[in-house]
């Protein structure tokens, strides 16, 4: 093909925080590099998500004097990742991820700051921390995009003007009623929300904030971004990626790409056909979280290309429920809180509710059949829980919307019996399963799952509960039901890459220009996740990978050209 529309020497595909590093790292490299995004607003899922990053040994950590260390870190996937991955791909991950964090935040607006105490999320496990390796993007002002903030993908659940906390400090706000600490987060937040308010500052948290810091970077980096323009085609010439073909107001454009092609365009979330095909049902893609863009296109082009894929029937899986009228709910502090339990089909516990979303989610999979059925599995709480802590949007004692109740997504009784009823499951079961549940509470101990005992289970737990801080009876009544089910962040299976983020055939080889980052490859953790922000690291580190191979290693020093 020779008759191209636009030549340039990098295409990403894709504007989260993968594609969005790949961009910039190769701008700044020297490359021109053009980023395209098939949907009206820019940032994907990770836009939607809470901007973390699963770091080991990273800047933050060390200047805070904390023990981490790529021995370590190598230990601990070695004990939650085990070999369902190349050992190649994780070693490098241990390599890249702090020096790609190091490099931005040293040649970008980028900025983090520590989820202090956000334990890894098997922290008992060998190479393990309790203080945990998560960095979240740092808050930023989001009037100094100029007219591009309009174009950032807002959040799934809209937040007044001016709201804007992190993600430590969503955690606080969850203890209000009930520490000091709580109740100094929220009065800082609303002063913060305030101050924003009079003074017009727009502030953007979580992973608003992250995208926000990127585009700034990119704009400054005169790197384009062609909104509402989709991959339609790789071109191949010699068994080689050399270009694409793209759809851009409605017309299509022939891009050369003279270096390669990045593709960081999410998953297959979205993609209820591409859902059946490869994962294990029931599967709906509207209990996903997944930015609206992860359809899977950009996967079956690489497949097309002749690439290798794996982990196709797993996902970045979370507990989360369906509430009329607006989006999914993915749950994450609420399982940890005293005073509620999940239950199956037959009223019984079949997991620690605190445990990692992934974990939760897993164990319904395992678990399902016909004659028990665990998806959907039910949260139940009393009133007790409900005057004390949030449960999806739900503040302490707010009055519960008329159409959650009208709905039944939210069911309510006067005792165990009349809920189980209302539920469809077994009252007897589930009145012995709370009786149980009762006991353990009192006594501080699970003796059927363990809840409480991870330091994982009680970074989200209330410390004015003792003395097990994820343990409180569930006793007063009225008595309430949520249905839960198989939510996610996104899938992560793809096509396989090297630690250049190169794509790989079956027989290992590379497709020479093609890369792959984030959810658009097969994920270096495998089936876990070893802890918060372990799909956007990955993704960022792997996209800076793709830059640095495309720029043959040319690029620029840490501290060279500070902001």
């Amino acid at each position: 093909m020779t008759n191209w529309d636009h030549t340039t020497d990098v295409i990403v595909v894709g504007s989260g925080g993968g594609g969005m590093t790949a961009a910039l790292v190769a701008a700044q490299a020297g490359l021109e590099t053009l980023l395209i995004e098939k949907t009206e607003f820019y940032g994907g899922t990770t836009a939607l998500s809470g901007g973390g990053l699963w770091v080991p040994n990273n800047h933050l950590l060390q200047q805070d004097g904390l023990d981490d260390s790529p021995a370590k870190a190598r230990t601990y996937l070695q004990h939650t990742v085990g070999d369902r991955t190349p050992q190649a791909l994780q070693e490098a991950y241990l390599r890249l991820a702090p020096e790609m964090v190091r490099y931005l935040v040293d040649n970008s607006h980028m900025r983090f700051h520590r989820s202090v105490g956000y334990a890894d999320y098997y922290p008992e496990r060998p190479g393990g921390m309790a203080d945990g390796r998560a960095i979240e993007a740092s808050p930023f002002d989001g009037s100094k995009l100029g007219a591009d903030l309009r174009q950032l993908r807002p959040m799934s659940i809209e937040i007044p003007a001016g709201l804007a906390f992190t993600a430590s400090e969503y955690n606080k706000l969850g203890m209000l009623t009930s520490t000091w600490t709580g109740k100094k987060t929220a009065l800082k937040v609303g002063a913060r929300t305030l101050f924003n308010m009079l003074t017009g500052v727009k502030l953007l948290a979580l992973g608003q904030a992250l995208i926000a810091r990127l585009r700034l970077s990119l704009k400054e980096e005169n790197v384009p971004l062609w909104l509402n323009t989709s991959l339609q085609e790789l071109v191949m010439a010699e068994g080689a990626v050399v270009g694409i073909v793209a759809k851009r107001e409605g017309k299509p454009v022939r891009i050369r790409a003279n270096r390669g092609v990045v593709l960081a365009a999410g998953g297959f979330a979205h993609n209820q056909q591409m859902r059946e095909q490869y994962q294990q049902g029931p599967i709906n893609h509207e209990w996903s979280s997944a930015g609206p863009g992860d359809t899977g296109e950009a996967i079956r082009l690489g497949m097309q290309a002749g690439a290798g894929i794996d982990l196709m029937d797993d996902a970045w899986w979370g507990p989360a429920s369906l509430p009329p009228d607006a989006p999914v709910m993915f749950h994450v502090g609420e399982r940890s809180y005293p005073g509620g339990i999940m239950v199956n089909a037959a009223g019984r516990r079949f997991t620690n509710e605190a445990a990692s979303y992934v974990e939760v989610v897993h164990a319904m999979y395992a678990q399902h059949s016909a004659e028990t059925p665990h998806i959907p599995a039910f949260f139940i709480m009393d009133q007790r829980f409900r005057n004390k802590y949030i449960f999806g949007i739900l503040f302490p004692m707010q009055p519960i919307p008329k159409n959650y109740l009208e709905s039944g997504y939210l069911k309510r009784a006067d005792t165990v019996a009349e809920l189980a009823q209302r539920c469809g499951i077994d009252a007897q079961n589930l009145t012995a399963t709370i009786e149980r549940f009762n006991q353990f509470a009192r006594r501080g101990v699970d003796g059927d799952f363990h809840r409480g005992d991870s330091a994982y289970d009680r970074y989200y737990g209330d410390p004015t509960v003792r003395p097990n801080p994820c343990l409180a009876p569930i006793a007063k009544p009225p008595f309430y039901a949520v249905q839960i089910v198989p939510g996610d962040l996104g899938t992560k299976g793809g096509p396989v890459t090297d630690e250049h983020a190169r794509v790989l055939r079956p027989d290992g080889s590379a497709i020479q220009g093609l890369y792959a980052v984030g959810n658009n490859a097969a994920s270096v953790m495998g089936n876990t996740y070893p802890g918060a922000g372990s799909t956007i690291g990955p993704a960022m580190a792997f996209g800076y990978s793709a830059a640095r191979h495309l720029a043959h290693g040319k690029i620029r020093s840490s501290g060279q050209h500070p902001p």
